[in-house]
This record gives structure tokens, sequence and C-alpha cells, in this order.
């Protein structure tokens, strides 16, 4: 055992322990009155043979007669799952529960974990449209790249209900939160400066989508992947063409902000003002005389977990004046589960039939806002999943564009939804608090406070 680790929790067997003590995280419970026999022939048969009949004549109403409107699967093949790589659906199946807890306790949505073998990405997306008719949303999870551009993208396309891609609009949207908000504390203009984005993954590549449609021209961004700068005279630009048209794409665009092919990645750190690191774990993978060479009030988001691309002592010590990283124990986590439970709360309760990039960005200027009125700082850039009143407003202001959008099947306003969202996510916590008060939910067997 390191310093480091000494009076810490070790949470990977207590969280095997716990697992196996609760037989899993979630369970399903009836929401309606069962108080005699004859209640089953409402909810049951004879009586539910007439929604039945109604949804068949209009299938819309299925969000209207069932728990379709608030039901979603959360969906991987288990090809690449956090820090684990490809261990395959059953091993993802414990992550996958953990996204649907998440989802209920913040947002009020019900979800459930659909893990599955269909690696190929048409029979993936075959089986997306086979279930369609069960769920109003589907969340991707922990899809190898770049796999997960084209089912996503295809999904969109193909599916009429919310497809999203936590991994990719998640990470991006709190990013750009994060982002939104660290330059007007260093005093500068997001649409005016140059960032590096480093790492060409999901959630890098979602992000530089999100930023160009934010307003910053894609001649200010820099695009590094494990080769190098994305560049349109790069030695494999055929290729990429072919194999991974989502980075040729970025290539051409950018034009390799202002970089030559071959550059080495501290000329790509020269004189930017921000720099979004998610690649692969540090620390070491950012240097400190690369953030030295940045501008003036740096800003670094080193995200990889559980280790940061780089220290932000390290960062700050090199000149960065605003630092995020994925951790909770360290200032401004950037965080995707702020962005998510309150997205699909409000797509879902207003019937949306997809989530677009600019509800995304909807999300992520409601979640900077909402920071902003707290009051931002260097080391308070973004909200905590403590601040629970953070997620109905993200709610209301995605709910609000996807019907500015005509992507709606029932409209309403930001107030109306602001409240809805209230409500739900507010029962949901009152719910869970009378059910451990009354040990319906049992206590763990050891005691990890401390």
């Amino acid at each position: 055992m390191n310093e480091e680790s000494k009076g810490k929790v070790d949470w990977y067997r207590l969280s095997v322990e716990l697992h196996r003590f609760y037989t899993g995280k979630i369970e399903t419970i009836p929401k309606v009155p069962v108080r005699r026999i004859k209640d089953f022939a409402i909810w049951y048969t004879p009586g539910v043979a007439e929604p039945s009949r109604r949804i068949a004549q209009d299938p819309d109403l299925s969000f209207e007669l069932t728990n379709r409107w608030n039901f979603i699967a959360v969906v991987s093949d288990g090809t690449r799952v956090l820090g684990l790589g490809k261990i395959g659906p059953e091993g993802a199946y414990p992550v996958m529960e953990g996204k649907s807890l998440i989802f209920k306790f913040l947002g009020g949505v019900d979800a459930i974990p659909l893990v599955h073998r269909a690696r190929d990405p048409e029979k993936f997306l075959e089986l997306l449209e086979t279930i369609e008719p069960t769920f109003g949303g589907i969340n991707l999870e922990d899809i190898e790249s770049p796999k997960c551009f084209y089912i996503l993208d295809e999904a969109r396309k193909r599916l009429n209900i919310p497809v999203w891609h936590d991994d990719q609009q998640g990470t991006a949207a709190v990013t750009l939160a994060g982002l939104i908000n660290a330059f007007k504390i260093v005093g500068k203009d997001i649409r005016k400066s140059r960032i590096v984005l480093f790492g060409a993954g999901a959630a890098n590549i979602a992000l530089y989508r999100l930023l160009k449609a934010y307003g910053v021209p894609p001649s200010n961004l820099v695009v590094l992947d494990s080769k190098g700068v994305l560049h349109p005279d790069r030695w494999d630009i055929d290729k990429l063409m072919v194999k991974h048209p989502w980075k040729y794409q970025i290539a051409i665009e950018t034009g390799g902000g202002g970089l030559k092919p071959g550059d080495p990645v501290e000329k790509a750190m020269e004189g930017a003002d921000a720099l979004v690191a998610a690649s692969r774990p540090g620390p070491g993978v950012i240097k400190k005389e690369w953030v030295a060479k940045m501008a003036k009030d740096a800003i670094v988001f080193a995200e990889a977990n559980p280790v940061p691309e780089i220290w932000p002592w390290e960062a700050k010590e090199a000149g960065a004046r605003v630092v995020a990283t994925g951790r909770s124990d360290l200032p401004n986590q950037v965080n995707n589960s702020l962005v998510f439970p309150g997205v699909f709360r409000g797509v879902l309760d207003v019937r949306a039939k997809t989530i677009t990039d600019t509800m995304a960005i909807a999300a992520a200027e409601e979640l900077a806002k909402f920071a902003e009125e707290k009051g931002i700082h260097e080391e308070y850039i973004l909200p905590t999943m403590e601040e629970w009143e953070v997620y109905p407003r993200v709610a209301a202001a995605v709910a609000v564009k996807a019907v500015e959008e005509g992507l709606a099947r029932k409209t309403t306003t930001y107030k109306e939804e602001l409240e809805r969202a209230r409500r739900i996510i507010g029962m949901t916590r009152e719910k869970y608090q009378l059910l451990w008060e009354k040990g319906y939910i049992p206590r763990p067997p050891v005691d990890y406070e401390a």
C-alpha cells in the first residue's frame, strides 16, 4: 500500500461486496393502485384491451397510455467500457445498471440496462430499430470508436425517438459548459480564441462539433490524435477519408488550425488559450513545458480517468489559470452526469423525436448559467451533482429548444417544464427517502461513511 492509498476506502472491494449484498441496483415496482383482485381487470384483462386498440390505431398514444413517455434503454455492446476496454456485454452490465440508477435518481427517468452481442454496426442499428416501440429514448453507452459515431449518426436518422451517446454528447456538452464559464473568468471571447483538442475520440470529436455549432471557427481549433495534428496534407488522409470520415472532416475543416503535418505537440500548444485533453490516463501525458507555452491565463481541461493527463497543480505551476478534471475529489469536475439526466427529462416530457446539437448547447448554456448565478471563480466553473436544482433547469432549457425546433410532440414553456421536472425529480427523491427511512432499502452490511 502506498502513502496515497493509506486510510482511503477500497472502492473496488467495497463495490463488489455491496453489489453482492444488494444483488443489483435497480428494480421495477407498480405505480398504480392494486388493492383487490378486481383492479387487475383494469390494469390487465379485460380492460387493457381498449388502451391496446386505441394505440394500435394511433401509435403516438403509447406515450400517453403507457410508461413509454418516461422509459429509456441504456444500450451497450460492451466494446469500450470505462477504462476497462472490450469486456463484453455481461461485463458492461453493472455499468449500465449504475447509469440507470443515476437516470432515476437525478432525472426521474425510468431506465433499464440493455446489453447485447450485436457488435456489427448494422446489427446494432437493427436492434435499436426493433426495440424502438418500447422506449421513449435510447442512451448509447460504452461503444468502441469509430463505430460509435456511425451508430449515433444513423440511429438519429432512422429512429423517431431521441438517441444520445453519452460518451460523445454528454461529455461534450458539460465540457462546453465549463469552457463557457472558464473563458468568462479569464476575460476572453471563446469564439475568438485558439483551442487545442488533445485526443480525437468520442468526447473530443463531439466537442469539436458543438464548438463549431456554438460559433467557434474551425480554423481556431487544433485537433490532435495519437499520430499528430489532423491536417488535410497528413500522410494518412486518404485512409482517414475511408476508415474514419469524422476525423477526415475535422482535418479538412480546420486545415490543421495553422499547423503543418508533423509539427510536434508543443507547437500546437504555443499561444493556445485553452486545451481540452480527453485521451488516456496520466499523469505525464500532458507535459508542464507544453502548458508553459500556452497563452497568458490559459485554460486546461484534463479529463482522463482515473488519473488526469496532468495534475491540476502541475498545470497551474506551468501558468494555467483555470484547470478542470474528471475527478470528483478535485475542483471543477467535468462530469457528464450533470447533463444526461436533465436532457432526457426534458426531451421525454415533450415527447421529442430526436436530440439535436443545439439542444445539447442549450443544456450547456443552462449549466453554465446556473454556476454563474451561484458565483463562478477559478475553482467553481460548473455545478456539482449535489446541486440537484440544476437538473430541472437543464430539462426546461432542452424541452423549450425541442419545441422551438419543431421536434416535440407536446408544447411547453420554460416555466411549465421547470415546474414539471422539479415535481418529477423531487418526487423520486422523496420516494427514495421514504423507502430508506422505512428500511425497505436494507442498510449496507459495512459502514463506509467515514
